[in-house]
């Protein structure tokens, strides 16, 4: 049967559902709560999670103290203002978004002094390499190492906390005139750090560190010991 010739074709109109779309102001603020929200909980999470992170790392300073203090059993915490070292107190303030910079002077069971714990960072290869070291500020000589962070490619660049042949370098490492690099197998003289074969940008980054260390913190530690010298001194008189 012949379709009619005559029979118009209208084109098809969708049909209303009588919903309307969603206004750009509506759109706009459901962004804006959904990203308050969002931001709320960032901002939560960090302050839950800050002082505990913070006790963290406290915990491991404070157990890394004993380790590059050989003979450690109890020790003080210093601050450095204005180039000199005092006593820390937590109480004070310092400048609003300023960590106070901090040392650690650790005793033997006897109460004597045997060095300095100070703490120090770096960039690596891969990212910041942050270290422990311990220092024997009557010999001038680095006599403890610990890698608190370090993010330095598996294999290579994390041998600088995992080679016993490298951290041997920092046993009695002297400081001056200055730290310097040596090649593997051709460290000759008590201040140089002999580097890992694969790892040399890691190894140069630890000599960069414990340099920087001493140059900020050697005088500050020298005038602390003389003028606790002093007033022990007087003390006796």
């Amino acid at each position: 049967m012949e379709e009619d010739k005559n029979t118009e074709t209208k084109p098809l109109v969708q049909e209303s559902t009588g919903e309307k779309e969603p206004s750009s102001f509506r759109l706009i603020m459901t962004l804006g709560v959904a990203g308050f929200l969002a931001g709320l909980i960032m901002v939560g999470t960090y302050l839950y999670t800050k002082p505990l992170i913070e006790a963290n790392k406290a915990a491991a300073i404070e157990k890394a103290i004993f380790k590059v203090l050989p003979k450690c059993t109890s020790f003080k915490t210093l601050e450095l203002k204005d180039e000199k070292l005092s006593e820390f107190d937590s109480k004070n303030k310092t400048a609003k978004g300023e960590a106070p910079k901090l040392i650690y002077m650790g005793f033997d069971s006897s109460s004597a002094m045997v060095g300095f714990a100070i703490l120090g960072s770096e960039i690596g290869f891969a990212d910041v390499i942050t270290i422990l070291m311990g220092y024997d500020a009557n010999k001038k000589t680095i006599i403890g190492y610990e890698v608190l962070e370090c993010k330095e490619t598996p294999g290579l660049g994390d041998k600088i906390f995992k080679r016993a042949d490298f951290l041997k370098n920092f046993t009695s490492l002297l400081t001056e005139p200055e730290i310097i690099f040596a090649k593997h197998g051709e460290k000759h003289n008590p201040n140089e750090v002999e580097a890992i074969t694969g790892a040399t940008i890691s190894s140069k980054a630890v000599i960069r560190l414990l340099n920087k260390s001493m140059k900020e913190w050697k005088v500050p530690i020298n005038d602390f010991i003389n003028s606790t010298d002093n007033k022990t001194s007087e003390a006796k008189k």
